[in-house]
Order: C-alpha cells, then sequence, then structure tokens
C-alpha cells in the first residue's frame, strides 16, 4: 500500500519517513540507510538523492512500510503544508504528555 503525497520540487529539502510495524512508530531514514525514530537522525535530502533514497526504501517494506518522501527545512525541522500531520507523526499522540513519546524526554 501507498500514501499518495504531494510531489515536492526537487530543490525542496526532504527526508524519508515510512511506518515501523514491528515498533508501532513512524521511523526515518538516516544516512547509513538504517532507519531511526527520532527524525533528528534523518538524513536530509535534495534532488537526485531524494528520488534514489525513496526508491531503496520502497524495496526495504519489511523494516519500513510505506516510505514517502516529507518536506523538512534544510536543519531537517518539519515544514510545508502537512506540518501538522508530520508532528504529530514525530512526537506522538495529541494526548496527556505522560504518554506516547512526550514521555521519553521527561
Amino acid at each position: 500500500m501507498s500514501s499518495v503525497r504531494p510531489k515536492l520540487k526537487p530543490e525542496v529539502p526532504k527526508v524519508v519517513t515510512a511506518w515501523s510495524a514491528p515498533l508501532g512508530y513512524t521511523v526515518y531514514r538516516t544516512a547509513s540507510g538504517d532507519w531511526s525514530q527520532h527524525i533528528k537522525d534523518a538524513q536530509v535530502l535534495t534532488h537526485d538523492a531524494a528520488d534514489e533514497a525513496l526508491a531503496l526504501s520502497l524495496k526495504d517494506q519489511v523494516r519500513a512500510n510505506d516510505p514517502y518522501l516529507m518536506e523538512v527545512s534544510e536543519d531537517g525541522q518539519i515544514t510545508g503544508r502537512e506540518t501538522l500531520r508530520e508532528s504529530i507523526r514525530a512526537n506522538g499522540p495529541t494526548c496527556h504528555p505522560q504518554y506516547g513519546r512526550q514521555a521519553e524526554n521527561s
């Protein structure tokens, strides 16, 4: 299954994100080709490098499902037209801070 995502211009900074069913978390592709639960570890890509990373991720759907490109700022911060959705995916549910990933930072 694949999400239909808006096409991002080649020069727009982006990261590859996906879902890890075994972990139950959103994951981000790192420069080494691994997956991390933390967006700060994600490799920020542009142009052909982003398309190549996505193509490799689509072949690796055992570790991470439904990968797609997500817009970020040049320093890897969530931005773009889907900021709210991606912020929730990165930070956990919008519930009491003692639950979800927010609790990890306490």
